[in-house]
């Protein structure tokens, strides 16, 4: 049998966002480990809600609590990552440069006027580019519309969202539909 005397004394454990640094609007305050769209890059120092840091940011694996240790690891390291990102633009705009001097020829069955029948899209510029040991993606290659005529297109190209490029296409007659003069 207890007595009143001998009722245990529950030990106050703050909630879990309390132990987490707060930011000047009231949020809580983290360092992103990876970039998220619509919030910041990799290494910003972010304020978001609660729910949204309990509930995905830190499960997730997005971000970490912005200690002031973190924050100098970070400003340490954001250096080193910049020198990386410059060459790997800098590569980028090498590979930009060669692929602008190809030109690409793609053979199309069209009629005697010179309309194609169908068209001719980012697919079939991507496999041409193939054939000459050019890597690039269908979502690379910006066309403003399908190809429908025969000719000669400039097409361009995005490597990354500062690295972009022209390339020619040619659009020429299947071989066999050459008209005979």
């Amino acid at each position: 049998m207890t007595t009143k005397t001998q009722t245990k004394k529950k030990r106050h454990v703050p909630h879990r966002s309390n132990r987490l640094p707060r930011g000047p609007h009231g949020g809580i305050e983290l360092l992103l480990i990876q970039s998220v769209e619509d919030l910041g890059k990799q290494g910003d120092v972010v304020e978001v809600r609660t729910g949204y840091a309990h509930n995905y940011l830190l499960p997730q694996g997005l971000a970490t609590v912005a200690t002031e240790h973190h924050k100098r690891m970070v400003d340490k390291h954001r250096a080193k990552l910049q020198a990386l990102e410059k060459m790997r633009q800098s590569g980028l705009r090498k590979q930009a440069a060669e692929i602008a001097r190809q030109s690409v020829t793609i053979e199309a069955n069209a009629t005697d006027d010179g309309h194609l029948y169908g068209s001719v899209g980012a697919t079939e510029i991507v496999s041409s580019l193939r054939k000459n040991n050019i890597q690039l993606t269908v979502e690379q290659i910006r066309l403003e519309g399908p190809l429908k005529e025969l000719g000669l297109y400039t097409v361009k190209f995005r490597l990354s969202s500062e690295v972009e490029g022209e390339l020619k296409v040619w659009v020429v007659p299947a071989v066999g539909e050459a008209t005979q003069g």
